[in-house]
C-alpha cells in the first residue's frame, strides 16, 4: 500500500476533523482566487480604458480630475475651454483627430452621464486594436442632431432599445428636465469600460439644449481673456454670428419669432467644450505628446494630460495599495488555516502514539512514518486548495452579473488569473510547514511507550 493511501486511511478515520481543515483552507484559497481575478478586471480598465488617446486637453486644475471626468465619467469635470480653441487643435499640423467632450449632464432615468461628441469619437479604438462594437438599425447612424448612442449597462438598466427617447436633467440642477429628447441609434456590446454605463448625444444637439450656450456678453469677454484680445478683435472676428444672433433676438423681442430659440444653429462665440481628446499622427515614442504637453505648459489656462501615465500614478498609489491589503489579509486566512492543519495533526498524534508503534513493530521505519504525517499534511493543503480555486471561480461566476450592475465592471464569469499558479505550489509549502513538527513527533516515537498505552 502506498504512503498516499494510508495517510488517506488516516484522514477518513478522522473525517470530521479533516473536513473543517481542509474547508478552512479552500475559503482562504477561494477569496484570494477571487480577488485576484477581479483586481485584475480593476487593473486592465484603469490601465487600459482611454489608452487610445494620446492626449487629454482640459482647463487648469487636477489632471487626476481631469482624466477621471473625462474617461471615467467618476468626477466632476473642471471648467469649459472656448470652441475656437477646439477648432485650433483639429488644425494642428501633429494632430490626426481632435474630439470634443462635453460633460455635466445626466440622464432623466438612471442617471447615467452624458457626453456630447462628435461621431468621431467612436472611431478611435478607447483601447488600442479594440474598436467599439455597436448594434445599431440599418441606415441610422450617429450623425444627426438628437441622435444618441447608449452603453450596454445604460440599456439593460433603463429598458431602452433602438427607437427609444429619453431626456436630459440639466448639470447640478436635479429638478430642472429640457424638453428635448433624444433618440437611441445605437447600443454598445459590453466592454467592461466606462463607456457601458454612458449615454452619448450628437453634440449639435447639446449645444441646442437651454442653457448649454454660453450668453452673449460672457462668451465675449471669455474669448477676450482667453486669447487676450480686444473687445473689438473678438466682435469682428465673429461679426457675422453676432448680427444673426442680434436678429434673432430682436425677432423674438418683437413676438414675430414663434419658434423655440433654440431652433436655429448655435453659434461658434457661444459653444464650449469641456475637453478634447487628441490623437496625434507617427507618434510611437511620444516625443510629439511631450511636445505639445510642454507647448501647452506655457500658458496657465489649460493642460495636456497623457492618460496612460495618470492611471498608472493612481493604480500604484491607491488602487495597488488596496490590492496589497486584500491579498495580505488573505495570506493571514491562508496561514491561520495552516495553523489549523499543524493543530488538528499535532493533536492527533497523542492519540495514535499506539497505533504508530504497532506500525514500527511491523517493520515500518521512522523515515515512513515521517513521510505519511507529510502526505496527510500535504493532502489537507492539496484537497483545500483544489476545493478553494473551484469556490473562488464559483464565486466569480455567481457575482459577476451583480458586480457589472452595481460597479459596472465587465467580470468574465471564466476569467483565469496567471498568479493562481501559485496557488499549488503556496499549498506544497504550506503542507510542508505544517507537517514537519507532527512528523517530527511521530519519528520519535517510542515503540515499546507507545505499545504499552
Amino acid at each position: 500500500m502506498s504512503l498516499f493511501a494510508i495517510a488517506w486511511k488516516s484522514l477518513r478515520q478522522r473525517w470530521l476533523a479533516s473536513t473543517l481543515t481542509s474547508l478552512s483552507v479552500a475559503l482562504g484559497v477561494a477569496l484570494m482566487v477571487a480577488i485576484l481575478i477581479v483586481n485584475s478586471v480593476v487593473d486592465t480598465m484603469f490601465s487600459q480604458t482611454g489608452s487610445g488617446y494620446s492626449l487629454i486637453i482640459g482647463a487648469n486644475g487636477s489632471e487626476t480630475q481631469l482624466v477621471m471626468s473625462t474617461i471615467y465619467r467618476m468626477d466632476k469635470p473642471i471648467e469649459n475651454l472656448p470652441w475656437r480653441y477646439f477648432t485650433e487643435w483639429q488644425e494642428h499640423k501633429w494632430v490626426k483627430q481632435a474630439v470634443p467632450v462635453n460633460l455635466g449632464d445626466t440622464s432623466e432615468e438612471g442617471n447615467f452621464p452624458i457626453v456630447g461628441t462628435t461621431p468621431q469619437y467612436f472611431s478611435i479604438d478607447p483601447v488600442p486594436g479594440q474598436p467599439y462594437r455597436m448594434k445599431y438599425t440599418e441606415g441610422d447612424t450617429f450623425d444627426s442632431t438628437w441622435d444618441a448612442v447608449i452603453g450596454s449597462q445604460v440599456a439593460r438598466t433603463n429598458g431602452w432599445t433602438l427607437g427609444s427617447q429619453f431626456k436630459m436633467v440639466h448639470a447640478g440642477q436635479d429638478d430642472h428636465v429640457h424638453d428635448e429628447l433624444f433618440t437611441v441609434k445605437g447600443i454598445l456590446a459590453p466592454s467592461g469600460t466606462p463607456n457601458d454605463r454612458t449615454v452619448f448625444v450628437h453634440i449639435d444637439g447639446f449645444f441646442m439644449l437651454d442653457g448649454h450656450d454660453k450668453p452673449i456678453e460672457e462668451a465675449i469677454s471669455r474669448e477676450m481673456n482667453f486669447f487676450d484680445e480686444t473687445r473689438e478683435e473678438v466682435e469682428e472676428r465673429y461679426k457675422a454670428d453676432l448680427a444673426d444672433i442680434r436678429a434673432h433676438a430682436a425677432e423674438e423681442a418683437s413676438g414675430d419669432h414663434a419658434h423655440h430659440h433654440h431652433d436655429h444653429s448655435v453659434s461658434d462665440l457661444q459653444k464650449e467644450v469641456t475637453a478634447i481628446l487628441l490623437q496625434l499622427k507617427d507618434d510611437d515614442f511620444g516625443n510629439r505628446a511631450l511636445g505639445i504637453q510642454s507647448q501647452v505648459k506655457e500658458t496657465l489656462r489649460v493642460q495636456a494630460v497623457r492618460p496612460v501615465g495618470v492611471m498608472k500614478r493612481l493604480m500604484d498609489n491607491l488602487v495597488g495599495n488596496v490590492k496589497d491589503a486584500f491579498l495580505f489579509l488573505t495570506a493571514l486566512i491562508i496561514a491561520v488555516s495552516g495553523i489549523g492543519i499543524f493543530v488538528s495533526i499535532y493533536n492527533s498524534m497523542a492519540d495514535r502514539r499506539r497505533e504508530i508503534a504497532i506500525m514500527r513493530a511491523l517493520g515500518a521505519r521512522r523515515q515512513t512514518v515521517f513521510a505519511i504525517i507529510l502526505c496527510e499534511s500535504l493532502l489537507l493543503c492539496l484537497l483545500g486548495g483544489l476545493l478553494g480555486v473551484l469556490l473562488g471561480h464559483g464565486l466569480v461566476f455567481v457575482t459577476s452579473p451583480m458586480i457589472e450592475q452595481k460597479a459596472g465592471l465587465l467580470v468574465d464569469p471564466y476569467a483565469f488569473s496567471p498568479l493562481e499558479w501559485i496557488v499549488l505550489p503556496v499549498m506544497i509549502l504550506l503542507a510542508v510547514l505544517t507537517g514537519v513538527l507532527p512528523g517530527v513527533t511521530a519519528y520519535r516515537t517510542d515503540v515499546a511507550d507507545g505499545l504499552s498505552h
